[in-house]
């Protein structure tokens, strides 16, 4: 292991001296061709032992970071690195100057901040958990008017700003899910609570007796 290391450092030093140590020569040769010139004024044209010095150099600079790279992979630096093995995301997405804040907000799922399209976009999101803690069905008919007023207004507005791409609600169609959903809930409730019941009438009647006592 120590030898490959060794070996591996070998290289990449020479890379770096061939990218350092060609530095000097490269510039004091541009230098000394920018300085001369011909007799008539004109400036001389850099020989070929420029241009090859030149090609070199870039050579060994690739040769220097191809180098480095596989170094810090066999150390494993760039293992477990987030959104490994993933497509990247966004990647044929226009340029879009706000693209940092957006892309904030919805990471950090910001609320009440933005321009209207992240905004209803995150509440559009999250309206299933929103419906699901009204107390009532005329609420829930409230949130929904609501959630499409806002909707409306956002597509009518001339301020600028990306487009707004969240679709209205049906309230019907809301409304009856919202019922489905709560029915599954209590149906779940019933089931956990019938478990519960169960285990306790398997008990010894002692552990029935002391679980039924009242903490002191």
């Amino acid at each position: 292991m120590s030898g490959r290391k060794k070996r591996s450092d070998t290289r990449l030093n020479v890379a770096r001296y061939l990218v350092d140590g060609s530095l000097p020569g490269d510039e004091a040769r541009g230098a000394a061709g920018a300085g001369s010139e011909s007799p008539d004024g004109a400036a001389e044209a850099p020989d070929d032992d420029t241009a090859l010095a030149g090609q070199r150099s870039m050579e060994a600079r690739a040769q220097y970071v191809e180098i480095s790279i596989q170094q810090a992979m066999r150390r494993g630096d760039f293992d477990n690195l987030p959104g490994a093995g993933k497509p990247l995301r966004n990647l044929h997405d226009a340029y879009d100057p706000d693209w940092w804040i957006k892309r904030k907000i919805e990471r950090e799922n910001i609320t009440g901040l933005g321009p209207p399209a992240l905004t209803l976009r995150s509440e559009s999101a999250a309206l299933d958990e929103t419906l699901d803690a009204a107390p009532s069905e005329k609420r829930v008919r409230e949130l929904l008017g609501d959630f499409n007023a806002r909707v409306v207004e956002a597509r009518r507005q001339l301020k600028g700003g990306p487009p707004v791409t969240t679709a209205v609600r049906d309230v019907e169609a809301e409304v009856a899910r919202w019922r489905e959903r709560r029915e599954a809930r209590f149906a779940a409730y019933e089931r956990r609570r019938e478990a519960e019941e169960a285990a306790f009438r398997a008990l010894p009647w002692r552990e029935r007796r002391r679980l039924r006592r009242p903490a002191p």
